[in-house]
């Protein structure tokens, strides 16, 4: 160990080595977000840099130094996975580009602090026993993750279970994502124990279990019983330009002409738009247009989904999706509830931040947690804009009863901010991630992809071309509207639906409970 770090409080030169691999380490676990080949999670990749981070954690001389090491190792991770922000802030905030970078890899450090400090807290607990040890850095892991992921608004994209939509993603319907990156943690660090002591009886049999357990849970999974309600669905992919977009004379009403056409020609049940397709409030609009569009689904069997901004100066204004539906008495809208930071609003203190930039950011009012579905052909409709997909634990404040429950998330997106890069494609697991959560389908309607349809076991059935601008037809099928009591969700769907992430926080608690007394008894 002292070949590696050294003894003295400096870092010399072999402990300079050990941080760069702990940053190629984080670099390898943001590409198993998504590969940059074809861009699908690789579970096996994220395994492994996480290995490589247990093992330099482990040859730490100090809780400090392992502190640095895992800081380093997050803030590669993080830049590497998020690295897409650079495009929306330079490219098209006109940003300068030093500046983007340090806005970017500023943002990344500043969220790999709560990986920092686990880091120090697992080399300070960890136990002599391989599997102690384990369980106390799949604690502490865990801990890291939920606070990035709900602590000041919480931005957990990239979350170390996202590469397990395969293997490790069969245990989704019961912990989670955040669950899943725990089983994750647990196995890397088994395998370091393993490969230090191959014939460990205590790491190896653990290590078996762990395969068992997955075996297990493929072989008994539940089985699909009889085919759900499906429901004819068009979801429109605009591809306006980014930079055209809000534009006066160009963006706007290339949106507002191609979008009327399109929902006007549609012919199935549903047809849906996607996050602010028309991008004035409906009092802004062309005289008759929204009136016209109100008409055209007011009689008829047809109803429509358009991302719409709503509101007023007096009341405020919501990121909204509006529903329009036959003999309706009144529209169905659903306000964004997980604003996004200088996207949706802007923070305190950073408004001389945003003024350096030229993006039409918003300042939108908060929707409330667990709004109404829409009721379509027998089908409830449960829609999310842009990255609310990303917080499962709001998703799942909907199936609190279970009759009420959705049968279809409906996903409204423009993530045409960050052009023809991964973020498509993260996204696109992100949505997969909560069908598997909850068992249940997923329709994507983008502005540039990824515009897809995504059954309940995570499959995309149906997508667009990213980059084009066109329409995608096809059949949805909805799951959980059973004749018998309509009780069919998942063992997540109901605890997070009860206590939220409370359960998971017990969870990483406990194994730091564990760390500490199995500490005490062996100092």
């Amino acid at each position: 160990m002292r070949r590696v770090f050294g003894t003295t409080g400096r870092i010399g030169p072999v402990s300079l080595v050990a941080l760069a691999c702990s940053a190629v380490a984080g670099l390898l676990q943001a590409a198993s977000m998504a590969s940059p080949l074809d861009g699908q999670p690789l579970w096996w990749l994220q395994l492994l840099s996480m290995a490589g981070l247990v093992g330099l954690l482990e040859a730490s001389p100090s809780p400090k130094r392992a502190a640095l090491v895992g800081w380093v190792f997050a803030t590669a991770w993080l830049t590497g996975t998020f690295w897409w922000l650079y495009i929306s802030m330079h490219t098209y905030g006109g940003l300068a580009a030093p500046l983007t970078v340090l806005a970017v890899v500023g943002l990344a450090a500043v969220l790999s602090l709560y990986y920092a400090v686990v880091s120090a807290i697992f080399k300070a607990l960890s136990p002599a026993n391989p599997v102690w040890r384990a369980i106390v850095f799949a604690s502490c892991w865990l801990l890291a993750e939920l606070a990035r992921g709900v602590w000041f608004t919480g931005f957990p994209w990239g979350a170390a279970g996202y590469a397990h939509l395969e293997g490790l993603g069969v245990f989704a319907r019961y912990v989670g994502v955040y669950g899943i990156g725990w089983i994750a943690a647990v196995s890397a660090c088994l395998f370091v124990a393993w490969l230090r002591r191959p014939l460990g009886l205590p790491a190896l049999a653990c290590l078996a279990l762990v395969l068992l357990a997955v075996g297990a849970a493929y072989r008994f999974k539940p089985v699909d019983g009889a085919p759900g309600k499906k429901l004819a669905v068009t979801l429109l992919q605009g591809n306006i330009p980014q930079d055209e977009k809000f534009e006066a004379g160009t963006g706007v009403e290339t949106a507002l002409q191609w979008y009327g056409q399109q929902l006007n020609a549609a012919s199935t049940p549903l047809v849906v738009a996607p996050e602010t397709a028309l991008p004035l409030l409906p009092q802004q609009m062309p005289v008759g247009y929204w009136e016209a569009l109100q008409r055209r689904f007011h009689t008829g069997g047809q109803s429509a989904l358009i991302g719409v901004p709503l509101g007023n100066r007096q009341d405020g204004y919501t990121n909204a999706v509006v529903g329009l539906q036959p003999g309706a008495t009144a529209v169905y809208d659903y306000a964004k509830h997980h604003l996004v930071p200088f996207g949706d609003f802007i923070p305190p203190l950073f408004k001389w931040f945003t003024e350096m930039m030229n993006i039409p950011l918003g300042d939108f009012n908060r929707g409330a947690v667990g709004q109404a579905s829409m009721a379509v052909a027998g089908q409830r409709l449960a829609p999310n804009v842009c990255y609310e997909d990303l917080f499962g634990e709001e998703l799942g404040a909907r199936f609190a009863d279970p009759r009420t429950a959705p049968t279809i998330f409906v996903n409204v997106s423009n993530i045409g901010w960050f052009g023809d890069s991964v973020a498509i494609d993260q996204h696109l697991s992100i949505s997969r991630m909560r069908t598997l959560e909850f068992e249940r389908p997923m329709i994507r309607a983008t502005n540039t992809g990824a515009t897809a349809i995504i059954d309940h076991r995570g499959r995309v059935l149906h997508a667009l071309p990213r980059l084009t601008r066109g329409t995608l037809v096809a059949e949805v099928e909805g799951r959980g509207l059973t004749a018998a009591n309509g009780w069919d969700i998942t063992p997540f769907a109901w605890w997070v639906a009860r206590f939220g992430l409370w359960p998971l926080w017990a969870l990483g608690g406990l194994g730091l409970g564990i760390g500490w007394l199995a500490r005490r008894r062996n100092p």
